[in-house]
């Protein structure tokens, strides 16, 4: 039997801090996420956990931090074995995670989410001593979060960062981030980097999931692979290439017609026009003059004025929370406007609802699939045809669904955006992240568009899913099509954009040719430094 919490951990005469033996584990419905995975932990080191979607990283990562217990194998302390019964347990001991999928009460703040995280029982809340830790926090990280704002009201970002708040806040000695740096600016990310190597140099263990490859070469001593639920690869990190790195991911070599990804440095990415790209076409979205109301803000969007040309990717770049997503609401019919016009084609699409605007010929990639993309209790040929439902292909009399239709579209889709299901009927929430992106981005690009309005299009993807859904945005510009990319990752919106805008506080701090901008410049313009008003 393990001995639980009691005592919590420090390394042992062999150095580790925690050591999983042989771990497997097998979900009920028969899959085994992770293979025989033997990973020691050590004080002093950060260590990179590499692998596609669906590798088994999260799952190791849950058995490790109490969330899951394993089916065979153990994890054992200098101490002995361990089995924690709850998170709580496994944060007495000293582990803490950062969940991707954030575990926050949307209606309290940040400050009563983080306080709630150091809850005993019998205990109240100590309000006043959680606010002056996360404030001391704040300054410390460079994490900037509304501490009286209900999370839910929050976007994005904003709750990714309440969320390592929280985790750092704790007195932990080993560290799990899952994806920590998705929404961050470059300076946050430099600043999270700073703490995290001060940490690692008190003795903290600390492992960082992440597809960003550039970062694994930035921040990590030694790199982890799962491929498969198995571990294909356990190097120091000074001794394996990225290109090393992409293959063991993937099992194969990684190339493709995108070549400016994410994982490259932006001193690797070619110059404009690498794809062949010719000269843009005529004018398809005219913004001007546009303003929004937020969430959180009386105005997000301060009177934005902008064109999307057909042959183009204009990409705009910042830190969630600096009106993206009311931007991309407003632009879709999700959230009406305070003033100024926007059009397709000159025609106006502000007071119209979704099904108005899609049929001008707008295709939307939403920022949160879960919530705005998939209905995942629903089957892959039912989320295929939301929003394209009423078609009359999909139709038959007495507008009753033509299902042999349907999923021929569907086998269709499968085929052409390479998704991996076991058929039509499968329910979305079986698939991987990846794959249901996939599903979604070919839902949406089957309405054959005048413009796709792709916001963090890749967010959380491994580096083959991502790089596909890169290679079909570009595809489709190359094809005359509008794209108005929003992502937080400055990588990919230089690598991909033709033009790219900067936002900060709901305007366009610059507006240039990637080519054009100075990478420290951006990451400033991006943290509102140097910016006057």
């Amino acid at each position: 039997m393990g001995m639980g919490a009691e005592g919590g951990a420090k390394p042992g005469p062999d150095g580790y801090f925690l050591r999983a033996e042989r771990i497997t584990k097998v979900y009920s419905d028969g899959t085994v996420a992770v293979r025989d995975v033997t990973l020691e932990l050590r004080p002093g080191e950060i260590v990179g956990l590499l692998g596609e979607n669906g590798a088994g990283k999260t799952t190791l990562t849950k058995v490790l931090s109490g969330l899951l217990p394993p089916t065979r194998g153990r994890v054992v302390s200098p101490r002995g074995p361990v089995r924690f019964a709850s998170p709580r347990e496994a944060l007495d001991f000293g582990i803490g995670m950062v969940h991707q999928h954030f575990a926050l009460v949307g209606t309290f703040t940040a400050v009563e989410n983080v306080a709630l995280s150091h809850e005993r029982p019998l205990t109240p809340l100590k309000l006043d001593a959680t606010r002056a830790k996360l404030e001391a926090l704040m300054a410390e990280s460079g994490l900037k979060v509304p501490l009286d704002v209900p999370v839910e009201k929050l976007a994005v970002g904003e709750q990714q960062r309440v969320e390592i708040l929280k985790v750092l806040s704790q007195d932990v000695d080993l560290l799990i981030l899952d994806e920590p740096t998705s929404v961050l600016t470059p300076l946050e990310v430099d600043e999270l980097f700073k703490l995290l190597r001060r940490l690692r140099d008190e003795g903290k263990a600390i492992v960082l999931i992440t597809h960003k490859l550039r970062e694994v070469g930035a921040i990590t001593d030694r790199v982890v692979v799962l491929r498969k639920g198995a571990v294909v690869g356990d190097v120091s990190t000074a001794a394996v290439t990225r290109e090393e790195l992409a293959q063991l991911m993937v099992g194969k070599a990684v190339g493709t017609r995108a070549e400016r990804a994410v994982e490259l440095s932006t001193d690797e990415i070619p110059a404009h026009g690498s794809h062949g790209h010719s000269e843009r076409g005529p004018g398809v979205l005219h913004v001007e003059g546009l303003s929004v109301a937020g969430t959180t803000k009386p105005i997000a969007v301060h009177d934005l004025t902008f064109d999307v040309y057909g042959g183009e990717i204009f990409g705009i770049a910042g830190v969630e929370g600096n009106g993206q997503t009311e931007l991309v609401e407003a632009l879709t019919g999700l959230r009406p406007a305070l003033k100024g016009t926007a059009t397709i084609h000159g025609k106006n699409i502000l007071g119209l609802d979704p099904r108005q605007i899609y049929k001008l010929g707008v295709a939307h990639i939403p920022e949160d699939r879960w919530v705005l993309g998939l209905v995942l209790p629903f089957t892959l040929a039912e989320n295929a045809i939301l929003g394209v439902h009423r078609w009359d292909q999909f139709r038959g009399p007495l507008s009753v669904l033509r299902w042999g239709k349907i999923n021929a579209h569907v086998r269709a889709l499968m085929e052409r955006f390479e998704i991996q299901a076991t058929g039509p009927n499968a329910p979305a929430k079986s698939l991987s992240g990846g794959n249901q992106q996939k599903l979604i981005v070919g839902r949406e690009l089957a309405k054959d568009p005048a413009i796709v309005i792709a916001s963090q299009p890749t967010r959380g993807l491994d580096v083959g899913a991502a790089q596909y859904i890169r290679d079909t945005l570009v595809e489709m510009r190359d094809r005359g099509r509008a794209i108005l990319l929003v992502s937080a990752d400055l990588d990919e919106v230089l690598a991909l954009s033709d033009r790219v805008a900067i936002m900060y506080e709901g305007r366009f701090m610059a507006v240039a040719r990637p080519e054009e901008l100075d990478r420290e410049k951006i990451g400033m313009l991006m943290g509102g430094v140097g910016v006057k008003g």
